[in-house]
């Protein structure tokens, strides 16, 4: 698999008779595309197989489509654990597989029926019977064969040849072989019990600790859409409750569905909350209605627009995506409240000097004026705002995936308010802006305003250069945050529900398992704020699922938040849950379930890093990582440090002794056989029933095969007849060895997983043990490498520092399209880091990691404080050109431009505050993520008006000066 095009890394597990190898490839690769090569591959692979060894190529999906699951519920207690497997497997399994959207229908716990033929070793003695003989005669006897069509009366009647075996009574009247010298028909029955009893478990499920159940998983197909998936499969449900026996049900236990409408909804709430507050910025600030509907209207439609290519590109309403349109919102009216207000000082101008409202063909030469005299600057600036994106789009892997929608809606918003603008915008002022406009003193928030702003401004002409050296020392605290915060790929999001994913130690037997998880759910169960618990312990029946025995996987659902204890949080929840499930030997974990999953398969580890040790022999590696993990477990920078026991699995080997077997006729195949069906208890036939399958299962009985010492005298027929013990012809002996064996890229490997301490970030962890680690003996033939989310943060920090710099000069080119200047454009790119300065320390105050969602909110910010810095210098430049560049005017010019402006300043600012407040100020789900977006946002809003209302026109008065 490792030279499959395109395949980034192929990833093996081992267990009890089942193997998984997952091919990774290069991201945007075309799922279908990939599947085919890969089979390509796998069918060159099948030669150097063994015989009874079949690939199977898993479904279109991974775990991260796991996005219903389902209990299968008997409230009569009538019905077995096999009864209702046979439902789940052969009515709803095979229903639900035919919902559009569905990959699979995967089976988890309960108990497959089987036939099982329990062969008595006296009796096989006392009638000459072996044991390949019993197999043989059993699967000879379970077939049907078709004879063609025989043709009687001028019909044609089609031959067909019954023999399969559909009961217990069928299989026990199977005649078996005899030798010559014996007489009459011995039946199966008369050397063997047959019965119908449970199939190995490899996984088993439980509900509420109330006992064992069925359980179902929705696998979604890639790139479906969830909720349209999961609404099919309610319905389908619904309609096949009619088939379900009475007092069966079908329980849900995990629903993605309520995060996804819960989030959306939240976000759509948080959306007209925006558009709410910013409409009511523009009506105070204004006080005019018709003007004010003219700055509002180009919020809806650059939503809409947003919207509509939305759907044209197939991006679904999630999180990231209306998110994009709710950190636009407060930016998007700004060029029309600078149009509206630059058109409305033009207007009061007029009336002041006529003496009269302007009217007509001279009130439209006034808006004409006033509109094309800042149109082209704000043009540019939400073109600034749009381009200041670009490095969100360059992000690869899930990254990309994760906040590409996010990008393209708030780009796309931005675009439509920028082409609205400079089009509809002005056609709106020449309709609706009539009449007299009120003077801008008369409105108490403007005079307000400008008599605190008046006496700044003068200090600020008066200093310029004190207000100059302030702002780099402000901009110089921002190291004080930055060396503070931690690092996170990705902030928390709490959604909706809980799972727990305890460690539990390695070889735990099924019984055990089950007893286990029984106990950890009846725990989980008693938290008032728990409504359900479903717990798996072990592998569902798909490829999606590599757990091992030891791996316990509960989904718990909680109850809604009105339901809690007054002042109860998730943490705390979470907190009390760790202090009730306290069980020996077991490692609690209490994680979000999409979040792990999408880290499980990305990174293959869910620590933000960890280290992969590879190698040739486990033990070797074993040592290796336990070495690692001592020595890290010393230095202060780690937080924990624990490495993988993979080698707890206890084994019963039997070698067969070839020389010894071969002087009795015996071959190695003989003795598998022995070990394969006689202990093992192998399917050697299946019975068919209509469309359902039931194995047929051949074995000894389990009180002749639970012990060492009894396996050790296990008969076993020579070819004489003689018939001798196991230990005769093979050597049994117990063992120890990997309860499962990992790999990466075709080499073993196991991993240490690690948590610096707090405050310590990744990067700063790996050069403080770096040199630790440089001093370790490693032996000939083993490595070890850092991953986990890791890698994924220093792609994004590879990613950026490659696009970053050059979005910077597209950016300045803009600038310098705008203002013909490239002292101005540096200027207003020199900005950017106080504003930036404000972001850090609100983060910090916040107690913020910092996230890629932070680092994608301060690329926002950086687009509107370079607008900010575009409309003041647009403003000074006006007022400068005003007084036709004399030097002896240059200070009522920068008054002019900056104090009687203070207005839209004031109105950009706040109406991009206030339309984030609601979501910095409310809750629900999502908003977690949204918040970290948000805040660097907020955060420089408090400084970027100081940067465009002091530090320019310092540095515009001492140029000019």
């Amino acid at each position: 698999m490792l030279s499959v095009p395109k395949a980034t890394s192929v990833r093996g597990f081992s267990f009890f008779g089942d193997s998984y190898v997952y091919v990774i490839f290069e991201d945007g690769t075309d799922p279908y595309w990939a599947r085919s090569r890969v089979n390509e591959y796998l069918d060159q692979a099948q030669n150097q197989l063994p015989n009874q060894v079949r690939p199977e190529l898993g479904p279109d999906a991974s775990g991260i489509g796991w996005v219903y699951q389902y209990a299968l519920v008997d409230e009569t207690n009538q019905r077995n654990l096999g009864e209702l497997t046979r439902l789940q497997n052969w009515f709803l399994k095979q229903e639900l597989q035919s919902v559009q959207g569905v990959a699979e229908i995967a089976t988890v716990g309960g108990m497959v029926e089987t036939y099982q033929v329990v062969l008595q070793p006296e009796a096989l003695h006392r009638y000459n019977l072996t044991l390949n003989q019993v197999k043989q005669t059993i699967q000879q006897a379970n077939n049907e064969v078709g004879g063609s069509v025989v043709e009687m009366g001028e019909a044609e009647y089609m031959v067909r040849g019954l023999g399969y075996l559909k009961s217990v009574e069928d299989i026990r009247k199977i005649p078996l072989p005899l030798t010559s010298e014996q007489q009459g028909t011995v039946l199966l029955e008369e050397v063997a019990d047959i019965r119908i009893g449970p199939q190995v478990r490899r996984g088993i499920t439980e509900l509420n600790g109330d006992g064992e159940v069925v359980g179902g998983i929705v696998v979604m197909r890639h790139g479906e859409n969830a909720l349209q998936t999961i609404a099919a499969v309610k319905e389908k449900l619904e309609e096949l409750k009619q088939g379900l026996p009475e007092g069966v049900k079908v329980v849900p236990t995990y629903d993605r569905s309520s995060l996804i409408q819960a989030s959306t909804d939240n976000l759509t709430t948080k959306l007209i909350e925006e558009m709410f507050f910013v409409a009511v910025v523009c009506i105070l600030f204004l006080w005019h209605a018709r003007s004010a509907v003219v700055a509002i209207i180009s919020l809806p439609l650059s939503v809409l627009f947003a919207v509509w290519i939305m759907n044209m590109l197939g991006i679904s309403a999630n999180i990231m995506s209306l998110g994009g349109i709710a950190i636009a919102i407060g930016a998007l009216v700004d060029a029309a409240i600078v149009m509206i207000e630059n058109t409305h000082k033009h207007l009061q101008n007029y009336q002041e000097r006529h003496q009269i409202v302007a009217k007509g063909a001279a009130r439209l030469k006034i808006v004409n004026e006033a509109c094309r005299e800042v149109g082209p600057s704000l043009f540019f600036s939400l073109l600034v705002i749009t381009v200041s994106f670009v490095p969100v789009f360059v992000l690869q892997g899930q990254q990309g995936r994760l906040f590409e929608p996010l990008a393209y809606t708030k780009t796309l918003a931005m675009a439509a308010a920028a082409i609205i603008a400079v089009t509809l915008i002005p056609v709106l002022i020449a309709l609706l802006v009539r009449g007299k406009i009120p003077a801008e003193e008369k409105n108490w928030l403007s005079r307000g305003l400008i008599a605190l702003y008046r006496p700044l401004l003068a200090f600020t002409l008066k200093f310029p250069k004190t207000i100059i050296v302030l702002a780099l020392l402000i901009t110089a605290s921002a190291w004080h945050p930055y060396k503070e915060l931690n690092y996170e790929l990705m902030p928390p999001l709490h959604e909706g529900d809980l799972m727990y994913m305890p460690t539990t130690l390695p070889g735990i037997s099924v019984e055990s398992a089950g007893e286990l998880l029984q106990q950890t759910d009846k725990l989980i169960a008693e938290q008032p704020e728990v409504e359900r618990v479903f717990g798996k312990v072990g592998r569902a029946d798909t490829a999606t699922d590599p757990a091992p025995m030891t791996m316990i996987e509960t989904s718990i659902t909680l109850k809604p938040e009105s339901e809690w204890r007054e002042g109860i949080t998730v943490d705390d929840i979470i907190a009390e849950l760790d202090e009730r499930v306290q069980i020996p030997g077991v490692t609690n974990a209490w994680v979000q379930p999409i979040r792990t999953r999408i880290e499980m398969l990305a990174t293959g580890v869910k620590t933000p890093l960890a280290i992969k040790v590879s190698g040739s022999d486990f033990r070797e590696i074993e040592k290796l990582a336990t070495r690692i993990e001592e020595t890290l477990s010393e230095e202060e920078a780690t937080g924990s440090v624990i490495a993988e026991r993979s080698g707890g699995g206890r084994y019963i080997e039997i070698e067969p002794k070839l020389r010894e077997a071969a002087r009795y006729g015996i071959s190695q195949s003989d003795i598998h056989d022995h070990i394969q069906y006689a202990i093992g208890g192998a399917n050697i036939a299946t019975s068919v029933q209509g469309n359902e399958r039931f194995p047929i299962n051949l074995r000894y009985p389990r009180e002749q095969r639970d012990h060492i010492e009894k396996l050790q005298t296990l008969p076993v027929k020579s070819a004489s007849g003689q018939w001798l013990t196991l230990s005769d012809v093979a050597d049994i002996r117990v063992t120890q060895g990997p309860a499962m064996l990992k790999s990466e890229d075709a080499r073993l490997s196991s991993w240490v997983f690690i948590e610096p301490a707090k405050s310590i970030t990744v990067s700063d962890y790996i050069n403080q043990v770096g040199d630790v680690m440089a001093k370790m003996e490693i032996p000939v033939g083993y490595n070890w490498s850092w991953t986990g989310q890791y890698k994924a943060m220093q792609q994004v920090e590879s990613d950026l520092k490659e696009i970053i710099p050059l979005t910077l000069l597209v950016i300045l080119l803009l600038l310098y399209m705008t203002f013909r200047s490239l002292p101005q454009a540096l200027l207003v790119i020199g900005t950017l880091p106080l504003a930036l300065t404000g972001s850090l320390w609100l983060i910090y105050l916040l107690d913020y990691n910092l996230s890629l969602a932070v680092i994608v909110g301060m690329i926002a910010l950086a687009g509107v404080a370079a607008e900010f810095g575009v409309v003041m210098l647009l403003y000074l430049n006006n007022a400068w050109k005003a007084v036709a560049y004399n030097k002896n005017q240059l200070k009522a010019a920068v008054e002019e431009g900056a104090l009687l402006r203070v207005r839209p300043k004031a109105m950009t600012v706040l109406t991009i505050i206030v339309g984030l407040l609601p979501i910095m100020l409310g809750g629900g789900v999502g908003n977690e993520v949204m918040q970290r977006i948000a805040a660097p946002m907020v955060g420089g809003m408090v400084l970027a008006p100081l940067i465009s209302m002091l530090v320019i026109p310092a540095v515009f008065y001492l140029a000019r000066k």
